[in-house]
């Protein structure tokens, strides 16, 4: 008996999303079948004129506006975005500086800093308990 490899495929929304575009915006083709890990690779590393196209001018989903704007999903959520955005509209709105996204932007400084914050006190506390546990050999070695 010898078994036969069936390549693995997903539905079109989760290669939409690992490829970061707006399902909605891909060709019918794209929508309509699965996709196998050959053909997500395929594309990602030698995407065809669509998908590039798509990429740089969208409509583009939450995540990528969110991440094009430097704030979180809730903040675009909390911003009144719920629709996917152009390049251009993302541009636009950098340009308009409403106070949401400026209240957004500080907010999402403020998790970073605290988030490095809370990392290097982890690691501290990492070096702190090596150190006392190469210490309690060092003495029981005696």
């Amino acid at each position: 008996m010898t078994s036969h490899k069936t390549a693995q495929t997903m539905k079109p929304a989760t290669a939409a999303k690992k490829l970061g575009v707006y399902l909605q915006a891909t060709p019918a083709e794209f929508q309509e079948g699965a996709v196998s890990r050959t053909e997500l690779n395929a594309l990602q590393t030698d995407p065809p004129a669509w998908l590039v196209e798509l990429r740089r001018t969208g409509p583009h989903p939450r995540p990528v506006v969110a991440a094009k704007l430097g704030i979180s999903i809730a903040g675009l959520a909390r911003g009144g975005v719920t629709e996917p955005l152009t390049t251009e509209q993302i541009e636009a709105l950098r340009d308009e500086k409403p106070e949401w996204l400026e209240k957004e932007r500080a907010t999402q400084a403020e998790v970073r800093k605290e988030t490095a914050r809370i990392k290097e006190r982890n690691a501290e506390r990492a070096a702190q308990s090596g150190d006392q546990q190469s210490g309690d050999q060092q003495s029981g070695d005696q």
